[in-house]
């Protein structure tokens, strides 16, 4: 009985291992690219988030801020009706304050009339 044993490929051609060039792999850019920095860019703070893999951030503060542009250094959208997504006002600082005093004027209420 002969069995026919096929020859490996070569793991620097197969895709398999090997060397990763990364002028000609896109996915493996990032200590190539880091690299490449400018050097006022690579010295800068680094942004203090979390990733969900719970790794740091790597991307660079924004300046006067601990966290980069993508976790939140600018702030996020405008207030009230400047805001697209205004609807009905029911959720402004204003309507929330108002209920907040509404139940504790209840709940004071209710604490008098059961003692």
């Amino acid at each position: 009985m002969s069995r026919s044993i096929t020859p490996t490929p070569d793991k620097s051609t197969s895709g398999i291992g090997g060397e990763v060039n990364p002028e000609t792999n896109p996915t493996q850019q990032t200590d190539y690219a880091r690299a490449r920095e400018p050097e006022s860019l690579s010295k800068s703070p680094r942004c203090q988030a979390r990733t969900r893999a719970g790794k740091s951030c790597r991307s660079p503060a924004v300046r006067g801020k601990r966290v980069c542009r993508m976790h939140g250094a600018r702030g996020g959208g405008p207030k009230g009706e400047r805001n697209g997504a205004y609807k009905h006002g029911g959720f402004t600082v204003e309507a929330i304050n108002l209920r907040r005093e509404v139940a504790a004027l209840l709940k004071s209420i209710r604490d008098g009339a059961s003692v």
